[in-house]
């Protein structure tokens, strides 16, 4: 009678997803934005939007068709080709200064959105998910207008015949691919950097996380001067439709940000028309443990697999431990895993949300038990929880799950998991854990732990991998170029690495 009365009390525990969802709705914003104009595709068909927190409909998007991907590009390419947006910075500079009042007047709109449609806990929307680009990603590059070297001289030529001059001019049409573990932080600074240097834009958001964008498309219509075809937000569940961005020849760069499968193929895919692209991919992150390390101060960095479900291409899914101290760290990560239950994403308290989708959630389940099938042990989770409030049982909940008795080999250690997985691996000296760290398809970030700054630095810096972490400390920011080696990608966004690559380089001799 006790055990069931308890469990009675913990589903009647209230949920806040509900009545968020049920807000996030109400406001959404599900049109299109092509050539200055909020409207419906021309088909008239619209998508749903699924809350991953509670797997029900919340509400739905336009499904744009081909031809209105064709509008899209169209307008964008008019839009550079005859307007003065690519050589009028002043102008670029109030439109990114009104877009960001408009989105800062709806940050807690924005912040219950984020949480509703890609299922964020409400902590992550104090960091990346919202308050840090908010703060930076518009405002960086616009600062940069002003600052940036636009045009150099380099004297008289060699033939002693005329000056040189060197220009930094935009690339152009821009086609920019967004993912749904973070729709407005990626959306944000591929908008700023690619505006800012005068580009036009045709935005393609996940069909997983549409509002967040059509949100600012909105914003741009009715609070900004963006001139007409500057900016098109595109949203569609048709893979065709935005492979169009891809091939179109009107579109002259991709960036891209999403796994490394679908990096390839659009690699591969523009290569016909020569595009440049930027691909911000996936990783496979190792926390490296060093022996004179602060265990104790560096095992709660272990938790950022949970963060969000462990949707992050940055996180740190390798845990490389040395031999001698495996056994009470492997304890202590399972005791701190083990606090880390699977909960309502709108509650202020929650760490670990749902991932994205039911195909997400079996793709990662599907993960673990062919690990464990192989002879890997796993020592904490890797099922669905139990005992949530009704309204979240359709969720899609994972445990927090610690997998040991594996190498570097193993399909678990090497592919992206992308949730709340981590592999734990011993190590025997600074030169295995330095091997193992870059024994990887991918070079995206990392991060390392000792007592000692000297050895940690002379660690990090020979790691292969476009960002790292030295005992905590953080790199990102709308300064700090971010991108990776390898699989990892090609290119850096932000900073001033990524602001120019949305730049094109002419030289000019003249008399």
């Amino acid at each position: 009678m006790t055990a069931t009365s308890s469990t009675a009390s913990v589903q009647l525990e209230p949920t806040e997803s509900t009545a968020l969802n049920a807000r996030a709705a109400a406001r959404a914003e599900a049109r299109l934005l092509i050539d200055g104009e909020l409207r419906e595709a021309r088909s008239g068909r619209r998508f749903d939007n699924i809350s991953p927190a509670t797997g029900k409909v919340i509400g739905s998007a336009t499904a744009a068709g081909a031809a209105d991907m064709d509008a899209a590009i169209c307008a964008a390419r008019r839009a550079f080709d005859e307007t003065d947006w690519s050589i009028d910075r002043e102008l670029r500079k109030r439109c990114l200064l009104q877009l960001q009042a408009a989105l800062e007047a709806e940050r807690e709109e924005l912040r219950e959105e984020i949480i509703a449609e890609a299922g964020a806990p409400w902590m992550t929307t104090v960091m990346a998910q919202v308050d840090w680009p908010l703060d930076d990603a518009l405002l960086y590059p616009t600062e940069l207008i002003d600052s940036f070297t636009w045009e150099r001289e380099l004297g008289v030529g060699k033939a002693g015949d005329g000056r040189r001059r060197v220009v930094k001019e935009p690339a152009g049409v821009v086609a920019a691919i967004a993912p749904w573990n973070y729709p407005f932080e990626i959306v944000a600074n591929k908008l700023g950097q690619a505006l800012a240097t005068g580009n036009t834009v045709v935005l393609k958001p996940d069909p997983n996380t549409p509002w967040t964008s059509t949100r600012i498309g909105r914003l741009i219509a009715e609070h900004t001067d963006v001139p007409a075809g500057v900016v098109n937000v595109v949203t569609t569940p048709d893979n065709a439709v935005a492979e169009l961005l891809v091939t179109d020849p009107r579109v002259d760069l991709v960036s891209f940000t999403g796994s490394t499968h679908v990096g390839r193929l659009i690699a591969r895919k523009g290569a016909d028309t020569l595009k440049r692209v930027f691909l911000e991919l996936g990783g496979k992150s190792a926390m490296v443990i060093l022996d004179d390390a602060d265990v104790d101060a560096a095992l709660p960095n272990t938790a950022q697999v949970c963060f969000h479900a462990g949707q992050g291409c940055a996180v740190n899914t390798r845990l490389l431990v040395p031999a001698s101290m495996y056994e009470p760290v492997v304890n202590k990560v399972i005791e701190l895993f083990s606090m880390l239950a699977p909960g309502d994403p709108a509650r202020q308290d929650t760490v670990l949300g749902p991932v994205i989708s039911a195909t997400q959630q079996d793709r990662i389940l599907g993960f673990v038990e062919r690990a464990e099938a192989s002879g890997a042990e796993v020592l904490t989770g890797g099922d669905k929880p139990v005992g949530l409030h009704p309204e979240l049982a359709g969720g899609y909940y994972l445990t927090p799950t610690l997998v040991a008795g594996v190498d570097n080999s193993s399909e678990i250690a090497r592919e992206e998991v992308f949730g709340p997985v981590m592999v734990v691996m011993p190590y025997s000296d600074d030169a295995e854990a330095l091997a193992m760290a870059n024994d990887s398809d991918y070079g995206l970030s990392g991060s390392v732990f000792s007592g000692s700054h000297e050895r940690a630095m002379g660690f990090a810096n020979r790691v292969r991998a476009g960002s790292f972490s030295v005992n905590g400390g953080l790199f990102y920011g709308a300064d700090a170029p971010y991108g990776g080696y390898r699989a990892s990608g090609v290119g850096r966004q932000n900073g001033i690495e990524g602001f120019e690559q949305y730049l094109e380089t002419k030289t000019i001799g003249y008399l």
